[in-house]
Parts: structure tokens; sequence; C-alpha cells
């Protein structure tokens, strides 16, 4: 079964990006940046989110990714499937914590349940095809989301109707350009309909 083993952001300063994360989010080798000065404007079509297991942590992640240097999107709110909250890392990459939990069960952590990482997709059900016709198999599938099922990968993968995914980061859709993102995986090289790159994934 496919598993996503690495997500590889492409940033202007690699430096700067890895001080950055190593402050906010401490995710190791699952997360890698590379040096790019490829054109991009806007939103990117992805975004990222840490799932974990308490309200605490969720604020205190997000409070230390502010310390760091990012930009606050969607303040920590409770709502109806639980708490989270939105930012924007300096080199752009838009990052959802999250829980389904109302309350702290114990203490306040910095444990990572999950990492899932949400795609926008100009046609959900071509690209649902895409991906099952490369090995994924769907785990959920509604309308303008799909979920597939990745019992043994670090990283979990969804497709998401762009301007939808959009909303949900609370930001405008529009955007252009690379989307500065490779996706490390025993299922790549490929690129998907949307533009996003798959590469074999490295040690």
């Amino acid at each position: 079964m496919t598993s996503i083993e690495s997500v590889t952001l492409e940033v202007a300063d690699p430096t700067s990006a890895e001080r950055f994360y190593t402050a906010a989010f401490g995710l190791g080798t699952l997360l890698r940046v590379r040096a790019s000065d490829a054109s991009t404007t806007g939103f990117r079509g992805f975004t990222l989110s840490l799932i974990v297991s308490q309200p605490s942590t969720v604020s205190g992640l997000i409070d230390a990714a502010v310390d760091a240097g990012a930009t606050t999107l969607k303040p920590v709110a409770k709502s109806l499937w639980g708490y989270g909250g939105v930012v924007q890392a300096p080199d752009g990459t838009i990052w959802k914590v999250a829980t389904s939990a109302k309350k702290d069960k114990g203490p306040a952590t910095r444990q990572i349940d999950q990492i899932v990482l949400l795609l926008g997709a100009a046609d959900v059900t071509a690209g649902k095809r895409f991906y099952v016709d490369r090995g994924l198999a769907v785990a959920k599938s509604f309308g303008s989301y799909v979920e597939f099922a990745t019992p043994s990968s670090p990283v979990g993968l969804g497709l998401y109707r762009r301007p939808a995914l959009a909303k949900d980061a609370g930001v405008s859709p529009d955007g252009t350009g690379s989307h500065r993102l490779v996706i490390g995986s025993d299922a790549g090289p490929f690129t998907d309909p949307d533009g996003f790159a798959w590469e074999a994934a490295s040690a």
C-alpha cells in the first residue's frame, strides 16, 4: 500500500525555514526543506494539518509557531467538530492544528498524533481516479472531499476542492505558479492533474 514518507517544502531560505519548523513543530525527517526560487503567488493549493489529542496541545503548538514568526489566519477556537487554529509559516505554507477533543484529559504536550496533507483539486472526481489508478485506496469520499487509506504512512493524504480548502484555511483561493511542495513516496515519481509533484522517497 502506498506510503508517504516525507513532505518537502521548497523555500527561499532553507536555514530560516528549518529554524522555524524546529521551534514551532519539531517534525523531524517527516518535513524537509530545500532551496527554490520558483515563482509563486497567493494560495499554493495545499494545507498541512497537525492532528493532536487535546486543546492545550493545539494552543501550545499554535503559540510556538506564532512566537517563531508565523502569521495567524484563524485564531484557535472551539467549533462543532472540536478545537483548532490555522497559521501561515514565514515561507508561506499554511498549517492547521486541530483536535476533535473538547476538553483536556492530561497535561499539555507537544505530541503530534498525525500529519495530514490536503491537496486542493480542481476536479476531485478526476483526482480520486488518478490516485486510485496509482494504488491508493479510498477511505472516505463525499462530494468535494476524498480521504485515502494510508494506515502504514506517517503522513495522511486527502483531496479537497480548491475553493473549499482555501475557505477552510481562511485565505483567498487565488494563486499562481509553483506549489513549492514535493511529496516523497514509494509510489513516485509522477505529477498529478493539479500539478503536485511526487518523487521516490529517499532515506
